[in-house]
């Protein structure tokens, strides 16, 4: 029997990568033996997510297996396995992997879909009104689903095809641009404007946040809040925008709904009145919102100030008290024990390949290439984001993409000048605006695309118009806002 989860030549072009790496290619002049080694054990691990040789929680093992064994963290041979294993102490991979068990409470409840139908009921007379109602059920849910998938493809996307069926729009039946069209194109848009403006949006933006505080020697610790703060205009503006240039470029063959509200006043009114356990949801996702903005912080003093992480587990304990989630709950959500464990792997070997030079050597090269054009920073950091955000057509993974070129390019981008704070947002929001790109860009992609409502042409040239789009919003409304908070 053939186990359809390996894939063998991926497989061998990850450990020929890893060997050519090691034995081929020499240690360039100013990198270490031990940091040329875990870059290729790094760069093979890379491969193989990318390759998707194995399910990326089984690469993950594999590569802390292959760090503890070899030892190329620099440490002696009864220490590498306390190195290879570091990335599991990381506060912030527990902050995801907690924040993603909570989210499967707006599932089991019904709240995600409540609020998705609640805003339908009110702005779902006209087919432009229902795009930003899914534009806003995504923003509004967002900061406590960590898998911008579970939240765009699991939770919106039925809710948009459920309403682009009742009008007669369907992809096999070649009516999809009566309304399907353009109602998943905004059900996937809207998904990496969200995830760029929290960190709990998408699971790798904690990792941004490490590989930031690696960067700069901890001076720059982004907080939720800081992070929210920043994202907030940009982020406003792209959701304003966004269902509108869609709407322009692909209209939709039907622009009055007047049924849509019924329709979603139906379903709200099938689903009855709010449970308790949705009331709990609701106020746990009130209460966790509250202290990872800081606001008790800001009104009663420093005194009041909880750590991220612990301020969700105390959010997942009080479902587990009120049996909102149960134990076996918790125990099934497979997605948060496989983001620890693949996370934690990253992480890891990110971190090490930072304490061993390797980063900074690589911006060093990165940076005397754009420098030697002789262009000011303003310029030089438009190149880096370019090339870093449009990398992404070779990219099907976020996390392979951030890990293997974040760190480098926001160091580069530091010795050509860039102010720090500006640099990290302007980067950090790449990372989930990259997204838009391609029908591969992310989990949520091979969801909404497979639903057939929008064909690869039309899905390219839409992701390609909204990165543009996206980009200069952040550029340029993102670099105002971040001037008017005084980060740069």
């Amino acid at each position: 029997m053939v186990n359809k989860d390996v894939r063998f030549i991926p497989g061998l072009v990850a450990l020929a990568t890893i060997a050519v790496i090691w034995f081929v290619v020499p240690v360039p002049e100013g990198v270490t033996a031990d940091a040329w080694h875990l870059l290729a054990l790094f760069v093979g691990t890379i491969v193989a997510i990318i390759g998707k040789a194995l399910p990326i929680g089984a690469v993950a093992m594999l590569a802390i297996t292959a760090v503890a064994l070899t030892g190329v963290t620099n440490s002696s041979p009864s220490l590498a396995i306390k190195d290879a294993l570091s990335g599991f102490s990381n506060s912030l991979i527990w902050l995801i992997g907690i924040a993603i068990i909570i989210s499967r409470g707006l599932a089991k409840t019904g709240l995600g879909n409540r609020i998705g139908y609640y805003f339908i009921s009110l702005f779902g007379k006209r087919t432009i009104g229902i795009g930003y109602s899914l534009a806003l059920s995504e923003l509004l849910i967002a900061p406590v689903t960590p898998s911008n998938t579970a939240r765009g493809g699991g939770i919106i996307h039925p809710i948009m095809r459920a309403i682009a069926t009742s009008f007669g729009s369907s992809a096999e039946e070649g009516s999809a641009r009566k309304i399907g069209h353009y109602l998943a194109l905004v059900n996937y848009h809207s998904n990496p404007i969200t995830s760029a403006m929290f960190i709990t949006a998408t699971a790798p933006n904690p990792l941004i946040v490490k590989l930031i505080a690696d960067a700069t020697g901890s001076e720059i610790s982004i907080t939720w809040g800081g992070w929210a703060l920043a994202a907030l205009l940009p982020g406003l503006v792209c959701i304003g925008l966004m269902p509108l240039i869609i709407y322009m470029i692909y209209p939709p063959q039907v622009k009055e709904t007047p049924d849509a509200s019924q329709f979603a006043k139906n379903k709200l009114s099938e689903m009855g009145a709010m449970s308790g356990h949705e009331k709990i949801m609701v106020c746990v996702f009130a209460l966790l919102l509250t202290l990872w903005a800081g606001i008790p912080a800001m009104i009663f003093g420093e005194a009041w100030s909880f750590n991220t992480t612990a301020v969700a587990f105390l959010g997942l304990s009080i479902l587990l008290i009120t049996q909102v989630l149960t134990w076996e709950d918790v125990l099934k959500e497979k997605s948060a024990w496989d983001t620890v464990v693949w996370f934690s792997a990253l992480v890891m070997m990110a971190t090490f390949l930072n304490k061993l030079g390797l980063i900074a050597w690589f911006s060093s090269v990165v940076e005397t290439n754009i420098q030697g054009f002789g262009f000011g920073w303003q310029l030089s950091v438009l190149i880096l984001l370019s090339i870093y955000f449009y990398a992404h057509y070779f990219f099907a993974s976020t996390t392979a993409h951030i890990t293997a070129m974040f760190a480098a390019f926001y160091v580069a981008g530091l010795a050509l000048g860039a102010p720090p704070l500006f640099l990290a947002f302007l980067l950090a929001a790449a990372s989930s605006l990259m997204m838009s790109l391609t029908h591969y860009a992310t989990g949520t992609s091979p969801i909404i695309f497979g639903s057939g409502f929008v064909p690869l042409e039309q899905w390219w040239i839409m992701g390609l118009v909204m990165s543009v789009v996206n980009l200069a919003i952040w550029v340029f409304v993102g670099g105002l806002w971040w001037k008017v908070l005084g980060y740069w």
